[in-house]
């Protein structure tokens, strides 16, 4: 599987996310050169301070994303509370508020569907730790448009129930450690 044609990066977690993207996104350098576009399952009545938290520990920009917001490199984007995060194919960010996927909004399989219509094989799909199986139609999307699939290691995840729907769902995926999905995420980006 070749990641050199990577465009963007979509990433997928609910329980135990905050942990696993603390080993993940920390490792991006600030040169980074690649928007990654990411769904954490989160309380829909409250603000999230996911964004917050983890840009304090990042060298890239790691925000919220906004309705309309013109898809930059080097940005972590979050899906806000209660929205689903989609791409345009024109480059742009978009928010919803239509019915929750697998109880979920914003859902990991809309994000990754939108985002596998508009990078095709250009996207790199990452499913991490999760009690759910919100998110194995989004990665079967990236693999169906020709894009990387990557998992993190059912038995090594906070709650393995997502990553092992995963890989059901996707016969190309690659089953990865922290520390490989991170090193994963650099070599898509053309660095070493």
């Amino acid at each position: 599987m070749s990641t050199r044609k990577t465009q963007a990066i979509v990433i997928g977690a609910s329980a135990g996310a905050l942990d696993a993207l603390s080993q993940i996104l920390p490792t991006l350098p600030q040169n980074y050169p690649l928007p990654v576009l990411a769904v954490v399952h989160l309380p829909a009545d409250k603000k999230s301070i996911l964004a917050e938290l983890l840009d304090m520990k990042c060298r890239v920009s790691v925000k919220e994303a906004e309705d309309k917001e013109p898809i930059a490199a080097g940005v972590v984007y979050f899906a806000p509370p209660d929205y689903h995060l989609m791409v345009e194919k024109e480059g742009t960010l978009s928010l919803s508020s239509e019915e929750p996927v697998l109880y979920s909004r914003p859902s990991i399989d809309v994000l990754f569907e939108s985002a596998a219509d508009a990078y095709g094989d250009g996207l790199a799909g990452v499913i991490l730790t999760g009690a759910n199986e919100d998110g194995a139609n989004g990665l079967a999307a990236v693999q169906a448009g020709g894009g990387n699939c990557i998992v993190q290691h059912p038995h090594e995840a906070y709650a393995p129930i997502m990553p092992l729907a995963a890989l059901k769902a996707c016969s190309d995926a690659r089953s990865m450690s922290l520390a490989e999905i991170a090193e994963f995420l650099k070599e898509a980006g053309g660095l070493p």
